[in-house]
C-alpha cells in the first residue's frame, strides 16, 4: 500500500512513462484543459492529479487530438 501511494505522489509531477514529459492539467474554475511542455515557465509547478482527470501525454499532437490546448507561457 506504501509503495502505491509513493507512485502516485510522484506520478503527479514525475511521468509514469519515460518520454511522456508532456502535463495535461485542468484550470480551475474555468474547466479548460491545457497542457504544458518542458521548460515552459510554469512546466516545474504544475502537477497532475490523475483523481481530477488530469493526464500525462507523450506528444503535443496526441494532447492536441484529445482536446487540450498549450499553455501560453
Amino acid at each position: 500500500m506504501v509503495a502505491a501511494i509513493v507512485l502516485f505522489a510522484v506520478t503527479e509531477y514525475v511521468s509514469p512513462i519515460p518520454g511522456c514529459d508532456i502535463k495535461g492539467n485542468i484550470s480551475y474554475p474555468s474547466g479548460e484543459h491545457i497542457y504544458h511542455i518542458p521548460g515552459q515557465e510554469y512546466y516545474s509547478e504544475t502537477r497532475v492529479d490523475f483523481l481530477k482527470g488530469e493526464r500525462w501525454f507523450c506528444s503535443e499532437e496526441a494532447a492536441r487530438a484529445a482536446g487540450w490546448r498549450k499553455a501560453y507561457r
